[in-house]
């Protein structure tokens, strides 16, 4: 049985916190079971020097784990230096972010998201993509507030879950003592309109067989399928 008497397709529970920090343009508290992520966004009047003169905008996304937020405290990377992980997280984050509106509706801005983990117990990288898509969707209110687009864009919902096999298991959403012990550890970014974004799998001891990857697929598809009740929530314009 896993924690919480949790089935083998259960999420953790999945709460929002939005406009937690009130001079950011966005901003949204994000809680994955013990996995809390804080994801602002601050909105730049420029764009990268490749996009300059273009007419289109970016967004691009920092991650980074608090000091304190797993089992013993890690070193500030910003005094350490970026790891590897941390480098590949903020790319895999900006990719899945910028497949929910069209660039060229942006003007030439910059939304940059920092996804801070304020507590991790697992799918860290999936949290801070489902909580930054909210906290752009509600920047890019506050764009259109303030006059800085004519209207708001359209939006493609986007959301990401881990799903893993554990015990020979395929199980959803793993927390950090599944994730830890897994023969198969993958994360699934899924856009609202059923289509994938990206599909990160890694086989931990040994070779998995193909009808594994296909169960992990059907638990993924169906808790992405959950999360999409959050952006039915009310409160994102706050």
């Amino acid at each position: 049985m896993r924690n919480g008497h949790r089935l083998a397709n259960s999420l953790r529970p999945v709460g929002i916190e939005y406009g937690v920090q009130p001079h950011a343009d966005g901003s949204v508290l994000i809680r994955m079971g013990h996995t809390h992520v804080l994801c602002g966004v601050t909105v730049e009047e420029r764009v990268p020097p490749f996009l300059k003169d273009r007419g289109q905008g970016w967004i691009t996304a920092e991650y980074g784990m608090l000091p304190c937020a797993t089992h013993s405290r890690g070193r500030r990377e910003a005094v350490s230096g970026l790891s590897g992980r941390t480098h590949e997280i903020q790319r895999l984050i900006g990719r899945s972010l910028r497949m929910m509106v069209d660039l060229r509706l942006l003007g030439e801005h910059t939304l940059r998201v920092d996804c801070d983990v304020l507590n991790a117990d697992g799918g860290t990288r999936c949290a801070s993509i489902t909580g930054g898509a909210l906290a752009v969707r509600m920047a890019l209110g506050k764009m259109v507030a303030r006059g800085k687009l004519v209207a708001m864009p359209p939006l493609l919902p986007v959301a990401a879950v881990s799903a893993g096999v554990v015990g020979g298991q395929p199980v959803l959403d793993l927390e950090y003592s599944e994730d830890s012990s897994a023969d198969v550890d993958a994360n699934f970014v899924m856009s609202g309109d059923g289509r994938w974004i990206e599909v990160q799998t890694t086989a931990e001891g040994a070779p998995f067989r193909p009808e594994l990857f296909t169960a992990m697929t059907a638990l993924a598809t169906e808790g992405i399928g959950q999360l999409w009740a959050l952006w039915d929530r009310e409160g994102w314009q706050g």
